[in-house]
């Protein structure tokens, strides 16, 4: 398939899932770590509303790498022990109550009210062990040489995935870390991974100098977070990891198109400028070829 069938048909596909709002269950990074949605370590749910804003800036903020969070008892109950000196950071939740009948409320009704609660992530306890990856790496044959050719410094470790602009470097969690999804294996999240970040790497100032974006959520960001999934999209699709565009890159795109309000043209001047990162990465390849 021609390169640019590739591009409309991830850019057309995304698109469409979005639109049509099946985009799936919620969304969360194929690693463990840092950035996937705050959950409680008895119920298993994940946190809503405001209370997932403020655990993830306490996470960012004390360095937290584990999305898990629970009170003293429940951490207790799972038998860990909170370290001592910990603090713990509040959190808001909803209670209902029964109102008794009266002369103005024949029926009666519920009431609901805010309460506080305290909780404490893995990172504050002792003996505790979270899930490790549950998957198994494959390698793609062509997806580590087309890697090989860019030529990137590409290092394994740690929680997060991230290109480092300021010394360009791309860092990602260890092969063993990634996990099966609902929408895909270890193997296509750990190759998707690093496709994102190769796009990433692609708009330095000394490649295709893309905007950055000055802080998390602004325009720019969102803008750069689109190029780079969208060439992610692309690049998998090129490389025989996925046969077609995977509904996880549509729910991660959506995610950034509802903090844009919901502005779907944005896509399309993504999808231009992960067009021009992914024929600038697959150069490299071609000139090998060409060499050769």
């Amino acid at each position: 398939m021609a390169k640019q069938d590739i591009y409309e048909m991830v850019t057309n596909s995304i698109i469409e899932a979005i639109e049509s709002g099946q985009t799936g269950d919620k969304f969360k990074l194929p690693w463990d770590g840092e950035m996937v949605l705050p959950e409680n370590i008895q119920s298993q749910n994940c946190y809503r509303g405001v209370n997932v804003a403020m655990l993830w800036a306490w996470s960012m903020k004390k360095g937290y790498g584990s999305a898990e969070w629970g009170t003293y008892k429940q951490w207790a109950e799972k038998g860990a022990q909170v370290k001592k000196g910990e603090k713990a950071i509040k959190i808001v939740f909803w209670k209902t109550i029964e109102v008794e009948p009266s002369a103005d409320n024949e029926n009666g009704k519920t009431k609901m009210y805010a309460r506080w609660s305290s909780v404490f992530n893995a990172d504050q306890v002792d003996g505790y062990q979270e899930d490790s990856g549950n998957g198994e790496i494959k390698r793609v044959v062509q997806a580590d040489a087309f890697i090989k050719c860019v030529g990137a410094d590409i290092r394994h470790g740690g929680r997060r995935a991230f290109y480092n602009r300021k010394e360009d470097y791309i860092q990602v969690p260890c092969p063993e870390d990634f996990k099966d999804t609902k929408t895909s294996s270890a193997s296509d999240n750990y190759y998707s991974t690093i496709m994102h970040e190769l796009t990433h790497l692609s708009g330095a100032p000394h490649r295709l100098d893309r905007t950055k974006g000055k802080k998390f959520g602004d325009d720019d960001y969102v803008f750069e977070e689109l190029v780079a999934e969208l060439g992610s999209a692309m690049l998998c699709c090129m490389m025989g990891i996925s046969s077609e565009p995977r509904a996880d890159h549509a729910q991660y795109i959506d995610s950034w198109l509802e903090e844009m309000k919901g502005d779907k043209s944005f896509i399309f001047k993504a999808a231009s400028q992960a067009q021009k990162a992914v024929d600038y990465l697959v150069s490299f390849q071609e000139k090998i070829e060409l060499a050769i």
